[in-house]
């Protein structure tokens, strides 16, 4: 009855709750207002035992109505609720509703409160990944320059700033407001996050500082394969949209078994809402649902990318490309190789799955005693389920161009890639492994100056409450578009490599075995050779000379 003033007893609505046929969608400001709308409407807004005759009337009224002004509200069935359309209200009403009444009230507010700024950081995201992908396409020896440039020059002024802001809230006279103490040790911690990743990123930028010309030669080669069809640029695209719209019915659903019950009149004629038994067993399994249809339309991306690649590469007649190969790669998956996408996309989820639990767990057990071993041993499990997860992506990423090239199953098709690339590591790994570290180098970049623009923005809008979870929102949207659209990249460096070693071991390059890459791709694996070689001899000269470096007897 009392959106914007509901009544919390341990930590749950106390507030009296009514059935209406219709929300106020104005405000009402006064009991004629309310008598008015119940007339009009048929939706009585007191108590049900106060009828609307004696809504003005009846001098207990003020306190058997809601507390005036009555907020425009709108109606929301999954939620069963007539949702208030002030932020302020929606905030708190929302924290009261998931039985969170202090600390979700201010995040959601601030939420709300920089929903325009967070809108157009977003917008700015997008653009910049859409350079990245430009930047990428048409790279030179300049254009690395100037990019790695960027990235120091954005990892600087990052760190700079949110150490500037710590500075400043520091002598600020408002420091004694509990959220102004709040964004300060935020600021604080990623200050020293950044300043930690920077230091690390300078360091490997420094160490692998001599070979960009090899870098430059690598992404003329991904550029001249993307060349025969330059759509997969586009993929990205289409995958966010089916992303966003089934994590939107995703959404739906899931409110839909949070409200999954019916209503029963108990005692004193006042309506219960009772849910159905055993409904909230049905979210794990919605979660798992999740996670594995978002990998699953993750992995058909890959495969069409990587069909599509190796459609166009072993191709004899370089002159006469075929025609469609995205549409007769996306043909080839839907009609044989979904189980590949579903296998590869599962074993994610089976790694997910207790990187959840243990997520959970350890939210459930913050605040209470538990002594350093528990802590530790979370940490190690979160640690070693990560690395998992990032070897189970790139063990897909290798086999399913392997079942592009040879049409196998997923298992056999892992297999091969592993026994392929494994013979020619020498040959692709150093290269494949740098080229990996640019295209994160491009994430990092545009996540860099959306922080920096979120930073300037928030900070000079002291009116929001809490906006670091803002700032954290805007930075995991930036790297979630980022990655979206360089992957590509990234899917077609693992599976160029995956056809490079395929050809190499079928073929000699002799007249009745000749190689399936043109005489631009085969020259670039000569200089990789001769700069591996180079390298193997530097290092076999610097250990002989150390082995000759002993003290001999003096003659």
């Amino acid at each position: 009855m009392n959106s914007c003033n509901p009544e919390v007893k341990d930590v749950r609505l106390n507030s009296t709750i009514l059935c209406v046929s219709r929300c106020p969608e104005e405000q009402l400001s006064t009991l004629e207002e309310v008598q008015l709308f119940a007339d009009n409407n048929g939706s009585f807004l007191c108590v049900y035992s106060l009828n609307s005759i004696n809504y003005t009337q009846n001098p207990n009224a003020y306190s058997l109505c809601p507390r005036l002004p009555v907020p425009p509200s709108k109606s929301f069935p999954l939620f069963n609720r007539c949702i208030p359309q002030t932020p302020e209200c929606y905030s708190l009403f929302a924290s009261v509703l998931i039985n969170d009444v202090d600390i979700l009230h201010r995040i959601l507010s601030g939420i709300m409160s920089g929903r325009d700024i967070i809108l157009g950081l977003c917008i700015f995201a997008l653009a910049l990944s859409l350079g990245m992908i430009v930047t990428f396409r048409f790279i030179t020896t300049l254009l690395v320059h100037i990019f790695i440039a960027l990235i120091i020059l954005g990892l600087l002024f990052v760190c700079g700033v949110l150490w500037w802001l710590y500075y400043d809230y520091t002598h600020d006279l408002s420091i004694e407001l509990d959220t102004e103490r709040e964004n300060m040790k935020c600021l604080l911690g990623f200050a020293i996050l950044s300043t930690v990743i920077t230091a690390v990123l300078l360091g490997l930028i420094f160490v692998l500082r001599k070979r960009i010309k090899l870098t430059v030669e690598l992404f003329q080669v991904i550029n001249k394969a993307i060349s025969n069809s330059p759509f997969l640029l586009l993929q990205p695209l289409w995958t966010f949209a089916i992303l966003i719209f089934f994590w939107v019915f995703w959404v739906a659903v899931l409110l839909s078994l949070g409200t999954a019950g019916a209503a029963r009149v108990i005692e004193g004629g006042q309506v219960e809402y009772q849910p159905l038994v055993g409904i909230r067993y049905m979210w794990w399994y919605h979660l798992i649902g999740l996670i594995w249809t978002s990998e699953f339309i993750l992995a058909c991306q890959q495969m069409t990318v990587a069909g599509a690649l190796v459609t166009c590469y072993f191709n004899r007649n370089k002159n006469d490309p075929p025609d469609r190969p995205i549409l007769w790669s996306l043909s080839i998956l839907f009609c044989y190789h979904q189980g590949t996408a579903i296998k590869g996309s599962f074993l994610i989820t089976l790694v997910r799955i207790p990187r959840t639990i243990l997520m959970y767990v350890s939210n459930a057990l913050k605040g209470k005693q538990h002594g350093v071993w528990p802590r530790c041993v979370f940490r190690c499990c979160f640690c070693c389920f990560w690395c998992l997860d990032k070897w189970l992506r790139q063990f897909n990423q290798d086999a399913y161009p392997a079942t592009a090239i040879n049409g196998t199953d997923f298992c056999t098709s892992a297999q091969d890639a592993l026994k392929l690339l494994s013979k020619n590591s020498s040959h692709f790994t150093s290269v494949n492994c740098f080229g990996d570290f640019i295209i994160f180098l491009g994430k990092v970049l545009v996540v860099c100056f959306t922080v920096f623009g979120g930073l300037m923005a928030f900070n000079y809008n002291r009116a929001l409450q809490v906006w670091v979870i803002p700032l954290l929102l805007v930075t995991f949207f930036a790297y979630l578009v980022a990655h979206s659209f360089l992957s590509v990249f990234e899917t077609v460096l693992d599976a160029l490599f995956l056809c490079f070693a395929v050809d190499l071991e079928t073929n000699d390059g002799s007249s009745e075995k000749p190689y399936f890459m043109d005489q631009e791709f085969l020259s670039f694996l000569k200089r990789i050779n001769r700069a591996n070689a180079a390298r193997a001899q530097g290092a076999e000269r610097s250990l002989r000379n150390e082995e000759g470096m002993e003290l001999q007897p003096v003659v």
